[in-house]
């Protein structure tokens, strides 16, 4: 190892290291500007034995298993400065990377990555984006040999497995789910198939406490992991769901600017938009008021897709709100029996910047979660 010059040397750009100090040593590189795996084929070609990968300041706790062209070893952040602080105190710092090892149970997990994208939604503010969360870091998935791990030209190796990291490795696991779903209930639209994943999420790690955002290790929020983490069990008997027909579909178009022909390709046949349409009584598992002024009140409804049931609502009230439920109480003698609630949201302290809260409705047996989150609160 050896001191860092320049801001480029430290980032392990191209061009930036002498071979002559780098050869036989642990490369110590920080994350960002250029891919993680090209800052190890600077590193191979400088003549280095290995690489330490130090994450910047933005990407936190994030560590991603990356195949890297030499041994090395990522860490987050605050073990980064240590490193740092090391090599700085001695004229000679000594390290060595160890043989990977698996390690199960680590704690706390899940966590959102860093480099997942964030809300809220600028199209439609009314819907929560993103809706739900899955595993998507380093994740063993099949590969093509085809090509190489890294996607260079030169690298002539060829895996049949890899480790891979994004929305594309949470997507399968989210559409494997729903598979699972439809083979058990045949009978579920893909909006109850939605809304039993919603509102059975997790929202708090394997050690009960809120999820962190991987990027600051602060408490993450609905605009990270919308309704919560996947918990393909819970979703399989949801208990009551926010079902959605046709006509909700319509009529979102309508609010949201389409005109009659444009809304017929959709319906293939003539439909009028009603005269008043509020967005918000759209009936998605999640209750998003981007600007709230004074108070408003929505509607909501929920089909029972389990046993018979009397379910109570729970609220958890955010700062700055008052929010009541009408009624507070739901029966369903039947399956597929639907009942609405009103939900009215008033400020008590303007000027409070977005907060979240949620509504649980509860039979004992079933916890069906609903996020709310509201931003801009005025009076």
């Amino acid at each position: 190892m050896w001191d860092f010059l320049t801001e480029n040397t430290t980032l392990c750009m191209r061009g930036t290291i002498d071979p002559e100090k780098a050869r036989g040593k642990i490369l110590v590189c920080l994350r960002g500007v250029t891919a993680r795996v090209e800052k190890s084929l600077v590193a191979l070609k400088a003549g280095a034995a290995g690489m330490i990968l130090c994450n910047d300041e933005l990407s936190g706790n994030e560590l991603i298993a990356d195949p890297h062209l030499l041994p090395a070893s990522q860490i987050n952040y605050e073990d980064g400065l240590a490193v740092y602080a090391y090599m700085n105190s001695t004229k000679n710092p000594l390290g060595y990377i160890d043989p990977p090892k698996t390690k199960l149970q680590i704690k706390p997990a899940p966590s959102m990555a860093a480099f997942s994208s964030r809300g809220p939604n600028i199209v439609t503010p009314e819907i929560l984006k993103p809706d739900v969360t899955a595993p998507g870091v380093n994740i063993i998935a099949a590969y093509s040999e085809g090509v190489s791990p890294t996607d260079m030209n030169f690298d002539k190796r060829r895996v049949p497995f890899i480790t891979m990291s994004g929305t594309s490795m949470s997507c399968p696991h989210v559409a494997g789910v729903v598979g699972l779903l439809k083979t058990l209930h045949p009978d579920w639209s893909p909006t109850v198939i939605k809304s039993a994943l919603l509102t059975t999420a997790r929202t708090r790690d394997n050690t009960g406490k809120p999820m962190l955002d991987g990027g600051n290790n602060a408490n993450a929020t609905p605009f990270a992991y919308g309704s919560g983490h996947i918990r393909p069990n819970r979703a399989m008997d949801p208990g009551l769901v926010y079902d959605l027909t046709n006509n909700d579909y319509l009529n979102f178009l309508c609010v949201s600017g389409y005109n009659q022909s444009q809304i017929e390709m959709f319906s293939g046949a003539h439909y009028r938009c009603p005269d008043i349409i509020n967005i918000l009584d759209f009936n998605y598992p999640t209750i998003t008021i981007p600007k709230l002024y004074g108070s408003v009140s929505l509607t909501r409804r929920v089909k029972n897709v389990g046993s018979p049931g009397t379910y109570t609502a729970r609220l958890k009230v955010p700062v700055g709100l008052s929010i009541s439920v009408e009624p507070n109480v739901l029966k369903f003698d039947n399956i597929g029996e639907e009942k609405s609630f009103k939900l009215t949201v008033e400020v008590t302290r303007p000027g409070v910047a977005t907060t979240f809260g949620g509504i649980t409705w509860s039979d004992g047996k079933h916890q069906v979660r609903s996020q709310i989150v509201v931003g801009g609160v005025r009076g």
